[in-house]
């Protein structure tokens, strides 16, 4: 009778202010395929593209949802690829339309020879290509790659990188300007705060905005473990500044295996992260400003809950103005899946969170896109990646119309001529890769154009093009 209470009075706490009308929890497939930390992007569509983990095999697998259900989730890697993954790290995913990228680390992670390798979708998950190395690791130790995309959508990834003898820990950034095909030499994105050395055993995040990259990390300086973030602002070609996104000076000679998360909207750094500094695991919502490179306010995700245990692994998305972070906590020892949400960022939060389900839950993502919010997690007593999809009303308070088409392509698919024209008719450079990345055309300071392409394989291909420092990109299908 003590826990039904203790049910009916968490479910009240987290509904009384919900914007969110959820469907039913579902599972996405059965526990043969494993569920270790599950992440989520979307497609162009906005649809749900989902991976994660099964020990047992070292494997990645991915589903995607089809209108209707989600797939027969897709084993990613071949057999010689073994995979690292945990309930707390594993492989990433990022998405740029349909344009997807998975980023995976081969084990045994202690091997300087075991390196990071990319799996790629130009159709959206119907397919993948062979796995690519990327990464000058020289004799180094890498492990916890994670990966977000640019503007034109190309991949940029993040790594943390080692020495030979395991020491000398701190994240690198490489990326690629032909999709994923060859990348540049790593740059390294930490070592601020008089500290060199990152917890060592704390995933990362790596964001994107414009030309604005963030990297987002814990540090150990002298085993105080806060979050940080190196910063970027010429695409992630070097990092140049960075600054701490709390202050909660929390020391542990342990390591937590727990890091931050992040969005960039303009000239402010979203971040959530958990932290013990209190002497209790808790979750915190920071701002920071990342022009004066430095955090603005930082506070709890929940207020004084009665019972309330342990809270971890904070995962955040927004679209527009809205903005949903979940995360792990355990109340009166249940485990609970909060969301907290707010469809108009610049009111701020509510008071109190919405629940999205209850127990045996360790590890979740987020992802918002047109008004529908996806929840996926990973349920201990079923053995399934869950998911769970609600909608919400959108705001319409600073949102600004932005043009989606600033050039356009036609006829798509093209036969013998290719037209392209620019909105504004200025003067512009392209670019064209196939599906492969490789450069098929170049030229510069060109105007409305006609292309022959009768000539060209038949296949997928992006165009990049350059205006007044602006970038936009583009498929077109030859056929």
């Amino acid at each position: 009778m003590k826990n039904y209470f203790i049910l009916i009075a968490l479910l009240f706490y987290g509904t009384v202010t919900a914007q969110i009308s959820w469907t039913g929890v579902k599972e996405i497939s059965t526990n043969a395929y494993g569920n270790l930390h599950p992440r989520i992007t979307l497609d162009r569509s906005g649809n749900p593209l989902v991976i994660w983990g099964k020990m047992s095999e070292q494997s990645v697998y991915f589903s995607r949802w089809n209108g209707t259900e989600f797939s027969v989730p897709l084993k990613l890697n071949p057999s010689w690829l073994t995979i690292a993954t945990a309930d707390w790290m594993g492989p990433d995913i990022a998405s740029h339309g349909d344009t997807v990228y998975v980023v995976v680390k081969r084990t045994p992670e202690s091997s300087e020879t075991n390196r990071l390798f990319m799996l790629s979708s130009f159709n959206g998950g119907l397919s993948f290509n062979p796995p690519v190395e990327f990464g000058f690791i020289d004799d180094s130790i890498s492990r916890f790659p994670t990966v977000t995309t640019d503007a034109n959508g190309n991949p940029i990834v993040a790594y943390m990188k080692f020495n030979n003898s395991f020491l000398d820990s701190r994240w690198v950034v490489t990326k690629s300007d032909d999709f994923g095909n060859t990348f540049s030499m790593d740059t390294k994105a930490s070592g601020w705060g008089g500290s060199d050395a990152v917890c060592d055993c704390c995933p990362g995040a790596i964001l994107t905005a414009g030309s604005t990259c963030a990297m987002l990390y814990r540090n150990n300086n002298s085993n105080i473990r806060d979050s940080w973030t190196g910063v970027s602002t010429d695409n992630a070609t070097s990092f140049t500044s960075g600054f701490a996104l709390e202050n909660n000076n929390w020391l542990i000679q342990a390591c937590p295996s727990s890091g931050p998360d992040g969005v960039i909207i303009g000239d402010t750094l979203y971040s959530t992260f958990m932290n013990g500094g209190s002497g209790n695991s808790r979750t915190y919502f920071s701002k920071s400003s990342i022009s004066a490179g430095a955090m603005s306010s930082i506070s709890n995700l929940t207020g004084a809950i009665p019972g309330l245990g342990p809270q971890n692994f904070p995962r955040i998305a927004s679209d527009g103005t809205a903005m949903a972070i979940v995360w792990k906590q355990t109340v009166s020892g249940t485990a609970q899946l909060p969301v907290l949400f707010t469809n108009d960022l610049a009111s701020g939060f509510p008071v109190s969170y919405d629940t999205v389900d209850l127990a045996d839950i360790t590890n979740a993502d987020v992802a918002l896109s047109n008004g529908n919010i996806f929840v996926v997690w990973e349920d201990d007593n079923s053995g399934t990646v869950k998911y769970r999809f609600g909608t919400y009303p959108q705001s319409t308070t600073g949102i600004k119309e932005l043009a989606t088409t600033a050039f356009s392509v036609f006829p798509n698919p093209a036969t013998e001529e290719l037209y392209i024209r620019s909105a504004d008719h200025k003067m512009f450079s392209l670019n064209i890769f196939n599906a492969l990345g490789v450069k098929v055309y170049s030229a510069n300071s060109m105007g409305d154009c006609q292309l022959p392409v009768s000539s060209w394989c038949n296949g997928l291909y992006f165009i990049q093009l350059e205006s007044n420092n602006n970038f936009y990109t583009q498929k077109f299908i030859k056929q």
